[in-house]
């Protein structure tokens, strides 16, 4: 039973420290709007899927190392597509959400 009593007592929970968001301005001062964040992830979907394109080209043609590196390649494009499709999806629900708000 020694041993059990050996141990410290737990410390007490600490309170939460960070400070909330005081007013919208903070987020108003983002560098980014929707709209770029937008913009940037479909020229990355587009980059990607030329990437991939470009990997089934090389493959067709004989001068792909590995197998295995078109097939990845193939893949984060489709994910990243599906991905966009998924952000395009909730985007236009919300819109569609405000737009049957009463005013």
């Amino acid at each position: 039973m020694n041993g059990i009593n050996t141990f410290s007592p737990t410390a007490p929970l600490q309170q939460n420290t960070r400070e909330p968001l005081s007013s919208r301005s903070e987020v108003a001062k983002s560098s980014e709007s929707f709209r770029d964040v937008l913009s940037t992830m479909v020229n990355n979907v587009n980059e990607s899927q030329q990437a991939g394109d470009k990997a089934i080209k090389k493959l067709q043609a004989g001068d792909a190392d590995h197998l295995h590196d078109v097939m990845i390649k193939v893949e984060e494009a489709d994910v990243s597509l599906r991905m966009l499709v998924q952000v395009r999806n909730k985007a236009q629900a919300a819109y569609e959400e405000i737009m049957r708000m009463q005013i």
